[in-house]
């Protein structure tokens, strides 16, 4: 259970090979506040965009002690880019910074202090080079990805997403790192379980990955809620054409002689 007081990179580094932690991409105060109500111990959150910057204090406030990552825009141009996007999100009260780019970044965050979490295995913005398919199925694709873990490690990350890597071979990593690998699709031999909260209370309307599981059918209930919605609203200019709202108990009445009175000064 996670304790009382927010983790820190310490902490986590702690844990490694002790215990899986379960880990929850969250877009939403209620959200946030829900993973942590149950004691979900890792929480990460988007970092890219004006409106996700702005939403990243409330789910901090959401959930005071959780440990949350932000996820900095894809496309960093700069070193000095990298390293002000990670300090704007630990001044918004994130515990650390997810980035997807290249060791060369990474290395510049890391100098300065940032906590950040790499990317390895498939990365979506990327899939122009790999397709969407598991990335390590090869000995030349693990050897790779077992390089590319080495130089993520060397630039200073505390932690890597691994996205869609065979499973035997993400637990073959994992033993060979000192950071903590994020399984997101690849097994449960990882440090973290990871999956966005989109796919486990289904609130979308597409084909669930393979590697992850809806627990709930939030898009259904999305659904009925805007049925009646659109029905209380109805009802309402229903009423308003047929004279039934306001109702008597819905007014506020004035004493008819002092109304009176009223008029009767004004046309004075």
């Amino acid at each position: 259970m996670r304790p009382t007081k927010r983790y820190s990179v310490y902490d986590l580094r702690q844990l490694k090979g002790k215990r899986c932690l379960s880990h929850i991409h969250v877009k939403s105060p209620d959200e946030a506040a829900a993973a942590e109500a149950v004691g979900i111990d890792l929480l990460s959150c988007s970092f890219d965009s004006p409106e996700s910057q702005a939403r990243l204090s409330q789910l901090v406030a959401a959930a005071p002690r959780s440990f949350i990552s932000g996820a900095t825009p894809h496309g960093l141009v700069s070193q000095e880019e990298a390293v002000r996007v990670g300090f704007k999100a630990l001044e918004l009260g994130a515990s650390s910074v997810y980035c997807s780019g290249s060791p060369f970044l990474i290395e510049a965050m890391t100098r300065e202090g940032l906590p950040v979490v790499g990317h390895l295995g498939l990365v979506p913005r990327h899939a122009t080079w790999t397709n969407y398919r598991a990335i390590g199925k090869t000995v030349d694709e693990a050897k790779e990805l077992y390089h590319q873990m080495k130089r993520l490690e060397s630039a200073g990350a505390y932690a890597a997403e691994l996205e869609v890597v065979p499973h035997n071979l993400a637990s073959f990593l994992c033993q060979k790192t000192s950071m903590l690998l994020m399984s997101l699709g690849s097994g449960s031999g990882c440090d973290t379980q990871f999956l966005f909260s989109d796919d486990i209370l289904g609130d979308y309307d597409e084909r669930l990955p393979r590697h992850a599981k809806a627990y709930r059918n939030f898009l259904a209930e999305y659904r009925r809620l805007q049925d009646e919605r659109m029905a209380a609203f109805r009802e309402y200019a229903s009423d308003v054409a047929s004279g039934r709202f306001p109702a008597e108990d819905h007014l506020v009445t004035m004493d008819p002689d002092l109304l009176e009175e009223v008029a009767a000064s004004l046309e004075s």
